[in-house]
């Protein structure tokens, strides 16, 4: 490794993108470029969430600043061998970080980087690495094959809620989060009006965003048991996640933990507290690739389900990085992500791997993540840079 580039991009989106947690029209991310002496070039992106991992941009570009990453790596001789230094390297948590996630979006960032240099230099598939990790015996990984994305419904007026419906039903969508919570929105409506667009035969899930109490999960599970969820997701904040352990709130559906699960801490606390049934695993949230294989492996052998989720916002960089585990990973329950060219004003890879009809989506071929940079295009999307060079 000779050279690091670091950068704070701001990406448009097509439209607003609204849940009980937030708003944004645009992204703000954190890329990693890593150029190796040969000349190979890797790429990688973390959306740091405050309100997720408590990530800020400024705190996710320091940390990628101090990280010795040329080190950590060292010299390898095969893929094998970076996969085993990345395996083994997480980042300090400070002591005001009990959960030991205060870095994960510039870990990802920085290791989905240092995987696509190596991958190209070496010639192979990032998904590669999933082969590598520590925990691949314990997870069902194959040879990559077809898979089919959810769409999503956010929070916008009926009449665009009505639209986006009947779109994800003639799209032939199997899959649909809902996102619910939204103040002051008369949900049974709403969700009436959803579920007879989308048919009886779509799974829906519904994503709260720890908008409700544990007591008010609890009532609007039942005003909106009529719906036919198949789960719900982070229905209440992450302070308030472990009642949902105890018996009055234990509800006869799975619970998705999203904002609660973000590492290795908060899959223990869940698995202790009997609550959780599904680990949603996004790549940013949870430090990378090789930090969410490990969280799968957790939740296999626990008895908990997994779905592999993503940001809104999430640029083609973080979309191939998915697309990698997605086609390789086995019995996720559900798939998000690949949105590219439906939430993004300009993704600014030089192909395009937005899921086509229904969610479906291919297996990327060739080396590293398999998509092309236009790096003219991501210089126009960049507000900071800093480049550091390695003797």
């Amino acid at each position: 490794m000779v050279k690091l580039e670091i950068r704070h991009i701001r990406l448009a989106l097509k439209k607003k993108i609204k849940h009980a947690s937030h708003e944004r029209n645009d992204s703000e991310n954190v890329v990693t470029v890593v150029h190796l002496d040969n000349g190979s070039t890797g790429l990688g992106e973390g959306v740091p969430r405050p309100y997720v991992t408590g990530e800020t941009v400024d705190s996710a570009l320091e940390a990628l600043q101090s990280w010795p990453l040329a080190s950590i790596v060292g010299d390898p001789v095969d893929f094998a061998g970076v996969v085993r230094a990345l395996d083994a390297w997480m980042p300090q948590a400070s002591p005001d970080d009990p959960r030991a996630i205060g870095s994960n979006a510039a870990r990802c960032s920085a290791e989905i980087a240092i995987l696509d240099a190596y991958a190209r230099h070496f010639g192979v598939p990032i998904g590669d690495a999933l082969n590598f990790s520590a925990v691949a015996a314990d997870v069902p990984i194959g040879e990559p094959v077809p898979v089919r994305y959810s769409g999503a419904i956010t929070a916008e007026n009926p009449w665009k809620e009505r639209i986006s419906a009947t779109k994800m039903r003639i799209w032939g969508f199997r899959q649909v989060k809902v996102k619910v919570g939204i103040p002051g929105a008369d949900e049974v409506a709403r969700l009436r009006r959803i579920r007879r667009r989308l048919g009886s035969k779509c799974d829906i899930r519904l994503d709260a965003n720890e908008a409700w109490t544990p007591a008010e999960f609890r009532a609007w599970s039942e005003r909106l048991a009529f719906s036919q969820p198949s789960a719900y997701e982070q229905p209440v904040p992450h302070e308030a996640i472990d009642e949902l352990g105890k018996p009055e709130f234990r509800q006869p559906f799975p619970v998705i933990l999203d904002e609660s699960l973000c590492g290795p801490i908060d899959a223990e606390t869940a698995i202790q507290g009997g609550f959780g049934e599904i680990f949603n695993i996004r790549l940013s949230k949870c430090g990378g690739v090789l930090p969410s294989l490990r969280l799968i492996a957790t939740a296999i052998r626990n008895g908990r389900r997994y779905g592999l989720g993503c940001h809104p916002g999430e640029s083609p960089i973080l979309s191939a990085a998915g697309r990698a585990v997605a086609t390789r990973v086995r019995d996720l329950v559900f798939l998000e992500g690949s949105y590219d060219r439906h939430v993004l004003a300009e993704p600014f890879a030089k192909q395009d791997i937005t899921f086509g009809y229904g969610g479906k989506a291919n297996p990327l071929g060739g080396s590293g993540l398999g998509i092309e940079i236009d790096m003219a295009k991501l210089d126009s999307v960049t507000v900071r840079r800093k480049d550091i060079t390695y003797a």
